[in-house]
């Protein structure tokens, strides 16, 4: 990925992590790392663990943000978040959720939901 790329990935993650923190979310963690990729952003709304992959594209001409959002980094977001609990046991009860911040030009989209949870 260009310089420039991460760079604007990077502000986008804000954008949506200062977002869902308006709508009253607690942010846990901020690009989570493991073996299998990486989760966005993990946060907290009320007693639900929530899971957040956060899109971008300048405009929708070649489709909405959300579908970039595919089965295949779904299974990964999936895979990161069972490492995620089995690392963090304080949540192995919590129920958890999947949602995807879209940004669309200028416009934020929640999802929430997006996909399967645990």
């Amino acid at each position: 990925m260009k310089q420039n790329n991460r760079k604007i990935g990077a502000e986008k993650e804000t954008l949506a992590m200062e977002f869902l923190k308006r709508q009253g979310l607690i942010l846990l963690e901020k690009n989570f790392y493991c073996y299998f990729g990486e989760i966005d952003l993990i946060l907290c709304e009320g007693e639900t663990l929530v899971f957040v992959e956060v899109k971008y594209r300048k405009s929708t001409k070649n489709g909405p943000a959300c579908e970039a959002v595919t089965k295949k980094k779904q299974r990964t977001i999936y895979k990161c978040a069972e490492y995620y609990l089995y690392r963090n046991r304080q949540f192995a009860n919590v129920p958890c959720r999947f949602d995807v911040i879209e940004i669309n030009g200028n416009e934020i989209h929640w999802l929430k939901n997006a996909f399967g949870g645990l």
